[in-house]
């Protein structure tokens, strides 16, 4: 294991409007369409690193939006951002190319308070699919629009009308024309299942309470399942029905133990982690209803707070509470560097652009970098935002989406 000395340096015809239905519906490679991307998982599939980098980035347009930390989402030419604003949460529509609002709606909600209220807005990312935006409030209250035309198709509140201490993070998930969305507090948790067009609740699974990771779906033999962190375990349910398939004890440790990280699935390999807990990786196995689960290893060296590690061609690249990033062998698990950050007890986002890898840190800087097994060596650093940056940034193409306390910014890498 390396662990270097230096660190990151600071730094419409109808012919459109069936183009933009034709975008909403499926989409192309730029699109983000929900949390961490079209796959969940922090992947960007078009990104070219430039031969050379510029000494700066350049800004094409910033507009206010409102505060809160919820994650844009990019389907064709629109954004879809969330935030509370002037006693609202505000959904808008921009236009991706130049900021000029589309739609807007907005609905009287209360804030977050006790040990949250420094952040008052929403938290949860937009999800966009089938030609429709979902998003889930700051009290877990879904909302479904047409993603065109910003038309409610409809509205429900968290049942149960609860929330985990800092209130819902968890971002809904679509697929198949369903939404799926974790809802609930930290003892009456809920993973619920609504049909995408109507709203109506398809099942619901209330095993254990809810904290603030996102869940993910996997193909395990030949189900599909979902995977989640709860309260106090890891569990699989059957997107089909709802049934559990298989849980394992794990909880946050410490004062300030949380379950927060995304897990990543690579073929049947289950790598996750939690505050206090290091990573873990297991290989799932299902035949019938039986489901397996075998410990493939454990490293307790980087415990992961409120960052989502990603997955390059064996290599996990992740930023630890320790405000360290770091690369991890996904195949034995052991640290192959460290390199400290100008950070704040693990807030952090990674992008996996391919040729090189992203990491946007609370303090507005977006640092760019190589994979690399043997040492981190940056490849630039960019100052991108004067307000803390806690939501995750949408690399598409030579654009970055950055938002930041209460504004979106496009950055272009000219």
């Amino acid at each position: 294991m390396k662990r270097p000395s230096s660190v990151i340096a600071t730094a419409p015809s109808c012919g459109v409007a069936f183009s933009l239905l034709i975008l909403l519906m499926n989409g192309h490679a730029a699109d983000w369409p929900q949390w961490r991307g079209a796959n969940r998982d922090g992947k960007v599939s078009d990104f070219k690193a430039p031969a050379t980098w510029p000494k700066e980035l350049s800004q094409k347009w910033r507009v206010v939006v409102g505060d809160g930390v919820s994650s844009p989402a990019l389907v064709g030419d629109r954004l879809f951002v969330m935030a509370r604003e002037s006693g609202n949460e505000v959904t808008r529509c921009l236009d991706a190319a130049t900021g000029k609002e589309q739609w807007q709606d907005k609905w009287e909600a209360l804030p977050a308070t006790g040990p949250a209220s420094g952040y008052s807005g929403p938290r949860s990312s937009p999800a966009v699919g089938n030609g429709k935006v979902i998003t889930c409030g700051l009290r877990g209250t879904l909302t479904c629009f047409d993603a065109g035309s910003g038309k409610i198709l409809w509205r429900k509140d968290s049942v149960p009308a609860a929330w985990p201490t800092f209130f819902t993070s968890s971002s809904p998930l679509l697929d198949d024309g369903v939404c799926i969305a974790q809802l609930g507090g930290q003892t009456s948790g809920t993973i619920v299942a609504l049909d995408l067009a109507s709203g109506a609740e398809k099942w619901s699974w209330s095993g254990d309470g809810s904290q603030y990771a996102s869940p993910v779906l996997a193909t395990i033999g030949n189900t599909k399942v979902i995977l989640a962190q709860t309260d106090k375990r890891l569990v699989a349910v059957r997107f089909a029905d709802g049934k559990l398939l298989w849980d394992l004890p794990f909880a946050g440790s410490g004062r300030d133990g949380m379950n927060t990280a995304t897990p990543i699935v690579s073929g049947r390999t289950l790598i996750y982690s939690g505050s206090g807990r290091g990573i873990r990786a297991v290989g799932l196995d299902l035949q019938g209803d039986v489901f397996t689960a075998q410990e493939l290893w454990a490293n307790a060296d980087n415990s992961i707070q409120y960052n989502s590690p990603v997955l390059r061609e064996g290599l996990i690249y992740g930023y630890s509470a320790k405000d360290e990033l770091f690369c991890v062998n996904a195949k034995d698990g052991k640290t192959l560097w460290l390199s400290p950050v100008a950070g704040r007890r693990g807030y952090g986002s990674i992008v996996n652009a391919g040729s090189v890898l992203f990491i946007l840190t609370p303090t507005g800087i977006l640092v760019a970098f190589e994979p690399n097994d043997k040492e981190f060596k940056q490849a630039a650093s960019y100052k991108v935002a004067e307000g803390e940056t806690t939501a995750h940034p949408i690399v598409a193409g030579s654009n970055v989406f950055v938002k930041d306390k209460d504004s979106v910014t496009l950055w272009t890498i000219e």
